[in-house]
């Protein structure tokens, strides 16, 4: 079992995107591996299904038999009345009014026990400007919990600020199949500052699939490219510290650069960074209202680097 301020940090992190490179599963096997990651002891570090706006009919066509309320196939039937509608975080990858038009219409669908039950109430926009957010703000349904990708090869804190007060969230890319997509420390952490400076929520995704930065491969291919990734322990932990106040953004970016696992440690009462302690309590505070949830095609890889780490039994 972990401990308390471990749990506070890691659960419903993962949001699990097995459809997305470089995994890149097909529909049938990423609706077996989430319904199988549901239905096991580490169920409580996962989040929502990632799926493209263009992928939900696919999605209803080979999740539906395993979503709660429909008579699954055997080695889900005992389970199936008992758990959660499968919350669906969906990337608007085609205009806004057509992804939101197949949202609605998969909500429709999914509502019913004997269609299996799911509901996608988050939506994912790529912005490329203030102005973007603004012009699409409106447009989002309220039961819809929007979060914009913003750059941050350049200064972020315009759009961050265009999302303030707006109930909306920002969205952070930490990495990619190329060394180059792989983002500087300094640039992360002046995301998670002006996201914390702005009071917005935010998400990360792509390339955080170990615990803490170090090298890593970059896809699964034989012979792949090989870069020094984030570690999702490294970026949580100092969206807390940017939360509470209790770093700027040079220190965020110390603690991003961190590579040594043992600088970290997790008891029941806190975690902290080389001296540095977070309550559990802060933890989950900083979890519910400000840093989500990570976008990842891989949920066995974090989980087996905690438990490598001796973080997670």
């Amino acid at each position: 079992m972990p401990t308390e301020s471990l749990r506070a940090l890691v659960a419903g992190l993962f949001d699990y995107a097995g459809l997305f490179p470089p995994t890149g599963h097909g529909m049938q096997r990423a609706v077996e591996s989430y319904a199988r990651y549901r239905m096991g002891e580490h169920a409580w570090m996962l989040g929502r299904f990632v799926c493209a706006a263009s992928r939900l009919g696919e999605l209803s066509e080979h999740g539906a038999a395993l979503m709660p309320g429909t008579y699954a196939t055997s080695g889900y039937r005992e389970h199936a009345d008992v758990l959660e509608p499968w919350g669906v975080t969906v990337v608007a990858d085609m205009p806004l009014d057509d992804a939101l038009l197949r949202i609605a219409e998969f909500n429709e669908r999914h509502s019913r026990e004997d269609r299996g039950l799911a509901r996608a109430d988050a939506v994912e926009l790529k912005a490329d400007s203030a102005a973007f957010i603004d012009e699409t703000l409106d447009a989002v349904p309220d039961d819809l919990l929007p979060f914009y990708e913003v750059p941050i090869d350049r200064d972020c804190r315009g759009m961050v600020a265009a999302l303030a007060g707006s109930g909306a969230c920002a969205k952070v890319r930490c990495g990619g199949a190329t060394p180059g997509a792989v983002p500087a420390s300094e640039r992360v952490a002046a995301f998670l500052h002006a996201c914390a400076a702005g009071d917005v929520p935010f998400k990360a995704t792509a390339g955080l699939h170990h615990p803490v930065r170090a090298e890593q491969p970059l896809t699964y291919e034989p012979a792949p490219p090989r870069a020094v990734m984030h570690g999702f322990v490294n970026v949580f932990l100092a969206a807390v510290a940017a939360r509470t106040g209790d770093a700027g953004p040079e220190e965020l970016a110390s603690m991003l650069e961190e590579r040594e696992p043992g600088a970290f440690a997790f008891t029941d009462a806190a975690a902290s960074w080389r001296g540095r302690e977070w309550s559990a309590e802060e933890l989950a505070r900083t979890r519910d209202a400000f840093a989500i949830s990570i976008g990842s095609c891989s949920f066995e890889e974090p989980v087996g680097d905690l438990q490598r780490l001796g973080w997670l039994r």
